[in-house]
């Protein structure tokens, strides 16, 4: 894998995927997510849960079997203090717990224990108990630590950060022998797991970000997982006997952002002839073959609430028509912003192409993450090819918080998470709407609400026009047994073994 992303080991504090992946299996959570179903919510620490009449309350019943790798027995002490830390040290993994209304003032509150097995939940403003439960499974950030072992690296009231981001205090199928960044990781099988010993005694991360690398290391069988390669050296394996390609659709969207803050863009027209200057198809038949498939709508594919893709194509003259009604005949000067690497930038040279036709001249600008999305956050841009949308929870509001939902459109809100707010568009009705159908008690019901929000969407012509849904492919050889890559980046690796006679002396 390629660790330029993998920062800190801290369950509170990771962005990225990447680390995502490691921390699932030093740590367990209360819940997880079926990886082949995910709306089929499994237990892990709870072993069941119940929600209140009301959809106000979640409580959730520990098993007792459960001991941390330091040998300290698990108990709700330690669940309520993991999910106090993440509210006070208020780093990345804060934020989706924010947006349900919990806050470092109100989660003494919100979360307690009346015993040693039992965690109540209170939710702070109404909302769906399945997103939240969603939450707790996906996002790897509520995983539970140990606060006793923690508690004792404590500096200066930093609840464990600095000494948590190079180590580690969990219960989960393997601990941490040593993590030498950008070199290499490696985790060990923990003794007395509750869920039965992890089948694999040793598992090995390494860094490695050179594709072509990989790809060769791959064929010699060198390696036995290799993700984060380039699509032209997966295509190259495809018909590798001894290995395997596994494709994961992910809720994340490729999109073209407009910034509202643009006189051009805020003009309703300029926004509609745009939409008609993408080739939608073109782009996803020849770029985006192992990096995503062809979508048009906020709301990820494969979900009863999704609508069918409006179905819009590459339209030059209907572009131009428009163009003119909006006083710009001759078209307007713009820049197109977008990051160094593909398929971004592929993306960005093809609708660079067709822009021009309809007499939009964009320079394209490119630059590393913080460049881009940096300018994006602080809504200094024009035009943008991006990645987001969360989509990690299995619910419609996962994405349409991340790329519609801007409930305060002032410059001062900063709601950067808001990929809505970035662009600068905001419609009053629309965030009611999404408000409404997320606490909407019946499902049918719901699920109409959903569909009448991106009808308004579509009508609005927004400033984030989906393009594409990301696939992450991973190469694995066919040595290994029971890997299932997880949607939600959670890949548990605690069923995965290696066939007998591929392991030294033949010894499985």
């Amino acid at each position: 894998m390629n660790m330029n992303n993998l920062l800190t080991l801290d369950p509170a504090a990771m962005t990225g995927n990447e680390v995502v992946g490691i921390v699932v299996n030093l740590y367990d959570g209360l819940v997880e997510l079926d990886p082949k179903q995910l709306t089929n919510v499994r237990p892990a620490l709870a072993e069941r849960w119940e929600i209140s009449p009301d959809n106000k309350q979640l409580t959730f019943h520990l098993r007792d079997d459960v001991t941390f790798h330091s040998g300290n027995a698990l108990s709700s002490d330690d669940v309520i203090w993991s999910m106090r830390r993440v509210l006070h040290l208020n780093l990345a993994q804060a934020s989706v717990w924010k947006s349900y209304g919990f806050t470092k003032e109100n989660v003494d509150q919100m979360i307690t224990a009346p015993d040693a097995r039992t965690v109540v939940m209170t939710l702070p403003k109404p909302n769906d108990p399945k997103l939240v439960i969603y939450s707790l499974a996906a996002l790897g950030s509520m995983v539970v630590l140990d606060s006793k072992t923690v508690k004792s690296h404590e500096v200066k009231g930093d609840w464990g950060n600095r000494w948590l981001t190079t180590n580690e205090a969990g219960s989960g199928p393997f601990r941490l022998d040593v993590w030498q960044a950008k070199d290499v990781l490696r985790m060990s099988r923990a003794d007395h797991y509750w869920r039965g010993e992890a089948k694999m005694s040793r598992v090995v991360f390494r860094h490695l970000q050179e594709s072509q690398t990989l790809r060769l290391m791959m064929q010699k069988g060198d390696l036995d997982i290799a993700s984060n390669m380039a699509i032209p050296d997966v295509r190259a394996l495809r018909n590798d006997p001894d290995l395997a390609i596994d494709a994961v659709q992910k809720g994340t969207i490729y999109y073209l952002a407009m910034s509202m803050k643009d006189d051009h863009f805020a003009d309703v027209k300029v926004r509609e002839a745009v939409r008609y200057l993408v080739d939608y198809q073109g782009i996803n038949k020849s770029l985006m073959t192992g990096y995503g498939v062809l979508h048009q709508r906020p709301i990820q594919a494969n979900m009863p609430a999704t609508l069918p893709d409006p179905g819009y194509k590459l339209d030059v003259a209907r572009a131009k028509a428009l163009l003119a009604e909006a006083g710009y005949p001759n078209g307007f000067d713009t820049t197109l912003r977008v990051l160094a690497d593909q398929p971004f930038l592929n993306i960005a040279i093809a609708i660079q192409s067709t822009l021009l036709q309809g007499g939009i001249r964009a320079k394209i600008v490119t630059g590393t993450g913080n460049q881009i999305y940096g300018a994006m956050r602080d809504r200094q841009f024009n035009l943008l090819v991006g990645r987001g949308g969360s989509g990690v929870e299995p619910h419609p509001h996962s994405s349409l918080r991340s790329l519609v939902y801007n409930p305060n459109n002032a410059d001062s809100a900063r709601l950067t998470n808001f990929q809505g707010w970035r662009t600068g568009f905001y419609d009053a009705q629309l965030n009611s709407m999404i408000d409404q159908a997320l606490v909407e008690r019946d499902s049918t019901k719901q699920q109409q609400e959903y569909f009448a929000i991106q009808r308004r969407y579509d009508q609005l012509v927004p400033a984030l026009m989906p393009i594409s849904q990301m696939v992450d492919s991973v190469v694995v050889n066919n040595r290994v047994q029971d890997y299932q890559p997880h949607p939600s980046a959670t890949t548990f690796l605690r069923d995965v073994w290696k066939t007998p006679d591929t392991l030294a002396g033949g010894r499985p």
